[in-house]
């Protein structure tokens, strides 16, 4: 089978894609990446093929807006208007990742597609194509539940239906600000308008697409209201390098002591990585535990630490 994977955004929504393009070449498929360019090579060294997309979106995540939707929890309405601006911002962008991710597809001649939500266009494309396709999520955040509420927002005492409610809130932010883009696309590309029920998660017939979360049903247990197409399927890794080894430095400080709590935030930037670092370096002291702090690109800012934390550049 011949199978197209697109996602889009941080090293963190990139790497778990890759290792299932790798569990999927593995088994004999042919398979082909679209994401951002920034990560061509990461994707050539892994033996996959790559299909081309602008590299805009990282920009994006590292503004005020981008920071504020990952920030600001604690103001409802601010959570609503920071996630309006991203989505108005992101619109522009999204144009430029259809096209991209578009004229990759259509090179790779696909039998299904994979994507992220992000990417947006994944429904589309595989309906211009006929063909399946299916959605892989990250974190919880894209299938509605009474459970609990989307990743940003406050944590309200207003019950399941509130929870519910946040789900379909960024669900009409996202539309309103992406949806001239969809339909401009569909228009080039000779598909009706796209009937009402499609979404980034459900096919132009309402039927919906098998959504797979790519994480441990330990760390977050399936929600009980979630639909038969929703499948938490456990983490999907890359293998460890085999020639990895430690600095002189981090292998000192993991044999002086207890093994570490790590704490780090890989790709994703902050507005205020010395407050965050301090929030995080009085964590692991309440704690009363050993800590190695990642700086990141930027999420972490840590100087002058104790001798019980470490910082990994």
């Amino acid at each position: 089978m011949n199978i197209f994977i697109m996602t889009l955004g941080s090293r963190g929504d990139v790497q778990p894609f890759v290792a299932l393009g790798k569990g999927l070449q593995e088994a004999g498929h042919e398979v082909t990446v679209c994401t951002s360019s920034s990560f061509e090579d990461f994707i050539r060294e892994q033996g996959l093929n790559y299909g081309y997309m602008t590299n805009e979106i990282l920009a994006l995540l590292d503004t005020d807006a981008g920071k504020d939707a990952l920030e600001n929890t604690t103001n409802l309405l601010e959570v609503a208007k920071t996630y309006m601006k991203l989505a108005q911002q992101a619109g522009p962008i999204q144009h430029e990742v259809m096209n991209d991710s578009w004229a990759a597809a259509e090179a790779a001649d696909p039998d299904l597609i994979i994507y992220h939500p992000k990417t947006y266009g994944g429904v589309h494309f595989a309906q211009k194509l006929d063909i399946p396709a299916m959605m892989v999520a990250t974190v919880p955040m894209y299938v509605p539940t009474s459970e609990f509420h989307v990743m940003g927002f406050p944590n309200l005492p207003l019950g399941g239906g509130y929870n519910k409610w946040t789900y379909n809130l960024v669900a009409s932010l996202t539309e309103m600000g992406t949806g001239r883009y969809v339909k401009a696309w569909r228009e080039k590309h000779n598909l009706p308008p796209k009937p009402k029920g499609m979404d980034f998660a459900h096919m132009a017939d309402r039927t919906p697409v098998p959504i797979l979360h790519c994480y441990s049903r330990y760390i977050v247990p399936p929600p009980a209201d979630w639909p038969a197409n929703a499948i938490t399927t456990g983490t999907w890794f890359l293998e460890h390098e085999d020639n990895w080894q430690p600095s002189p430095e981090l292998e000192a400080f993991l044999a002086a002591g207890d093994p570490p709590v790590y704490v780090g935030f890989g790709s994703m930037s902050g507005r205020d990585p010395q407050r965050m670092a301090k929030i995080v370096v009085e964590a692991l002291q309440q704690a009363d535990v050993r800590g190695i702090i990642a700086t990141g690109w930027g999420g972490l800012q840590a100087d002058d630490l104790p001798e019980t934390i470490f910082k990994l550049d």
